[in-house]
């Protein structure tokens, strides 16, 4: 087990977000987390980053407490987090914010390197000299899952990749999300298009008002009738 979410409470000024939320995800699986706004699902992938603390509650990662660890040493034990709105640094390059992200790996073996990353998605080849803040909405996209793949993640956390994108983006990104899973990369993903992301997950968690209310194979949720009449219209 990859990841093991046990009882996770936490939230902002004392108002509860989570409420005991478990969750688990397996080496080499790709997991939706869905539900409406406001359900809790970016605050578990800060926590799970380290980003908001945990008020209560326990997160393993490959065998390993990191409930109350800093931000920079999750990233550097091989967590990764492409966070909601991109948060890409505007006024550097496109090859200077990905350098950047192969600061996350500290010492651990490179597993996506320049190059690696280049392939996968080649618009960034064309503009790697561009600032980054110059670029359209779904290039910075790119830019953000790029960045965090230089940091060689063992676990990629993604917070709604498809929001303000075209369909054609979306499509795109999410062609190279399948290929990284097929590589045997471990990802959590946090998507509002409900429909997309039970399409590319094997499993998912229906999160809602900070408990996880539902769970299971992402097909058999799908046309589960309360998953179709609350998230999938």
């Amino acid at each position: 087990m990859m990841l093991e979410v046990k009882d996770l409470r936490a939230g902002y000024r004392g108002i509860e977000a989570l409420r005991g939320v478990n969750l688990q995800v397996a080496e080499g699986e790709m997991v939706a987390i869905i539900g409406a706004n406001g359900a809790g699902k970016s605050t578990l992938l800060n926590c799970l980053s380290g980003v908001v603390r945990a008020m209560s509650g326990s997160i393993v990662f490959d065998g390993s407490d990191i409930t109350q660890r800093a931000p920079h040493l999750v990233s550097r034990s091989g967590l990764l987090h492409v966070p909601e709105g991109r948060q890409i640094l505007s006024d550097m390059s496109v090859h200077e914010n990905l350098l950047l992200g192969d600061l996350a790996r500290g010492p651990r073996q490179a597993r996506y390197n320049l190059e690696r990353v280049l392939e996968l998605f080649p618009i960034l080849r064309e503009r790697t000299g561009q600032l980054a803040g110059t670029l359209s909405g779904g290039q910075q996209q790119m830019l953000a899952i790029g960045r965090a793949l230089m940091g060689s993640p063992r676990v990629l956390l993604l917070d709604e990749p498809s929001l303000g994108l075209s369909p054609l983006i979306t499509q795109q990104v999410f062609a190279v999300l399948t290929k990284l899973h097929a590589d045997g990369l471990t990802i959590v993903l946090v998507e509002q298009n409900a429909r997309r992301a039970l399409a590319s997950t094997q499993r998912a968690y229906v999160l809602d008002r900070g408990h996880i209310v539902l769970e299971g194979d992402s097909a058999k949720l799908a046309s589960d009738p309360q998953v179709i009449a609350h998230y999938l219209g």
